[in-house]
């Protein structure tokens, strides 16, 4: 007897929110990475000047940061999914006893864009009988049914994202010469923390030279505070 290939299912390709949210989380990973281990870099470099202990202080903080980090965003995350799982089953139970409002919301969506009504009426009364759900959640909500946002996904890239971006402050403030400690790890610092403003408002379709600015004040001003805060120690 001839053996059956059956083909296997194809995996759904992820849509471009749910890769924009995993890159979302990486960026603010990484900025915050930055921020949070050279402020504690800079506190404890200006109370002592013992290199094993600056390195450990800020290693502890990087590793606390990451993960830290990575829970926040799988509980933020998490939360989304929920409520995108529950609006979705809230739709579900009204195709079954307001078909007709629902048919509407849709011809609403159409007219909305300068659709005829009449024309808007019947495009959504065509889609609905082809993907009633898909088509709802689609015009009301912006999901792609099946489409949800993965906690563990974000919670991953922003745990390597603060890793990594906590690595620039720690690596130049622990392993630069004595002499260019300092203006090392605030060129780190500020160069990291510009990069990051740029990436986040590409993802966010952001006026670039603004988050640049931004994010390069805000390295800045906490690199002042955590200074001021080690000379009081």
């Amino acid at each position: 007897m001839k053996a059956i290939n059956v083909p296997k299912p194809k995996k759904q390709k992820k849509t471009m929110a749910e890769r924009s949210n995993t890159l979302r989380a990486g960026v603010l990973g990484s900025n915050d990475g930055i921020l949070t281990v050279v402020g504690v870099l800079f506190s404890v470099a200006v109370a002592t000047t013992n290199q094993f202990t600056i390195f450990i202080a800020g290693l502890s903080d990087l590793l606390a940061c990451a993960f830290s980090m990575a829970s926040g965003e799988y509980a933020s995350v998490s939360s989304q999914k929920d409520t995108e799982k529950a609006a979705i089953e809230k739709e579900r139970e009204l195709i079954k006893t307001n078909y007709q409002d629902e048919v509407q919301a849709v011809a609403d969506f159409y007219i909305e864009r300068g659709v005829t009504a009449q024309t808007a009426t019947e495009i959504a009364e065509e889609l609905m009988k082809k993907d009633a759900l898909g088509t709802v959640v689609k015009v009301k909500y912006d999901l792609d049914l099946g489409h949800y946002m993965n906690p563990w996904d974000a919670a991953f890239s922003s745990l390597v994202a603060a890793s990594s971006g906590g690595i620039f402050p720690l690596v130049a403030m622990t392993f630069l010469p004595v002499s260019l400690q300092w203006p090392g790890t605030i060129l780190a610092v500020t160069l990291s923390v510009a990069l990051t403003g740029f990436l986040s408002a590409k993802l966010g379709d952001g006026l670039v030279k603004t988050a640049i600015i931004r994010n390069v004040i805000v390295g800045i001003i906490t690199m002042i505070i955590h200074y001021s805060v080690g000379l009081m120690l």
